[in-house]
């Protein structure tokens, strides 16, 4: 009986260990398939012609439609650069540069996808579009209420996710040195 007892106990620590380690690849992916700058995350292998296991999980949990390598990279953010979540009470600043790119554009989206700006009003922020700062700097914000210069309007409560997507870009392929600099994203106020 106590060689039953040990056995389903085993059998029930294996099956733990491997479905939260499997949860918390697919989930965060830190370690697996995704590289981190700052509060930012690539899944570089996601738009590859054969991407590894865990990008491929990944997109499949996802269901996003990936740029290819060619097209581009797609950095999300659900975190600000002091590691706290991102909440649509507060206004973010993001602030910095973006690695070289012919266009990108900058989106915020609940954690399942969906669009969460003012119905009527722009739905992403775009280099086109910006004002920027005599050294190339931009200054972006998002937020529901109102901010100067370069503004995303968003609207609801709870976390949501910012999308940074560089179309175009040496960034990751190979003919870049070092790793790229990201917008630091500065949470300013909360109402």
């Amino acid at each position: 009986m106590r060689f039953v007892t040990n056995l389903l106990l085993m059998i029930g620590v294996a099956l733990a260990f491997g479905f939260g380690l499997s949860w918390f690849a697919l989930s965060d992916g830190r370690f697996f398939g995704s590289t981190q700058i700052g509060p930012w995350t690539i899944w570089r292998e996601a738009g590859a012609p054969q991407p590894d296991p865990y990008s491929r999980a990944y997109v499949s949990r996802t269901g996003a439609l990936q740029l290819g390598i060619s097209e581009g990279l797609q950095f999300t953010a659900s975190i600000d650069s002091d590691g706290r979540p991102l909440d649509r009470a507060c206004r973010y600043r993001i602030d910095g540069t973006t690695p070289v790119a012919t266009f990108w554009t900058l989106t915020a989206v609940d954690p399942d996808g969906r669009l969460i700006t003012r119905p009527d009003g722009p739905t992403s922020l775009s280099s086109r579009r910006i004002a920027r700062a005599n050294d190339g700097a931009m200054e972006l914000y998002v937020s529901r209420t109102l901010a100067p210069r370069n503004w995303l309007e968003i609207t609801g409560d709870g976390a949501f996710v910012l999308a940074l997507n560089l179309y175009d870009t040496s960034s990751f392929g190979g003919s870049s040195t070092g790793v790229p600099t990201l917008p630091a994203i500065i949470r300013e106020a909360c109402a």
